[in-house]
């Protein structure tokens, strides 16, 4: 009967060794697997910020502003770039017949679209950082066009770019990550006078 005991508590325990063992690989693969889903996530942006802004679908209209002006070629190459995109609301905002007229009228879509450019990456983190070591909370850009850009924070507590002209827009889409930059959506078209 001891036998019985002794054979019966030995097979318990190596049973009960053996699904510790088994339990311990398997929660050792379950976090293998989760690091290197969310590594090959976060590493996953698009080839460059033309990649990044066709990958968001409120974005279309910027995606082909960008296309008809002839910008993809310069904006897939070097950088890094900061495109500041408006998305498809704020492109039907403008007034009656102005949209067509600029898909119409490419050298004339460049320009507004370059003061929507900024050479450097500003996602969100770069953004915050740069406003809070300005002493006026107000941060100069220089778009591609060579126009002044400011970031700045409304009275709202949200991020809003002025341009040269006046013409704002909020900050309402942040970090869309392209290889060569970053772009953050505003629900305006920051069109010259």
């Amino acid at each position: 009967m001891k036998k019985f005991i002794l054979a019966a508590a030995a097979t318990v325990l190596v049973t009960v060794t053996i699904n510790q063992a088994s339990a311990q690989t398997t929660d050792t693969t379950k976090k293998e697997t989760t690091t290197t889903t969310a590594t090959t996530t976060a590493a996953n942006g698009a080839a460059d910020v033309v990649g990044a802004l066709n990958s968001n679908s409120d974005y279309t209209t910027a995606a082909a502003a960008v296309k008809t002006a002839g910008l993809e070629g310069t904006l897939k190459a070097g950088g890094p770039y900061t495109i500041f995109a408006p998305n498809n609301s704020a492109f039907s905002k403008l007034p009656q017949g102005a949209q067509d007229s600029l898909m119409k009228d490419p050298a004339k879509l460049a320009t507004v679209l370059k003061g929507h450019v900024v050479s450097g990456k500003y996602g969100k983190a770069e953004i915050i950082a740069a406003l809070k070591a300005s002493k006026d909370r107000k941060v100069p850009l220089t778009t591609l066009g060579g126009e002044a850009l400011t970031l700045s924070i409304s009275p709202a507590q949200t991020l809003v770019l002025t341009n040269a002209t006046g013409a704002t827009a909020e900050v309402t889409l942040y970090d869309l990550v392209g290889g060569n930059g970053i772009v953050n959506g505003i629900n305006g078209v920051l069109a010259t006078k």
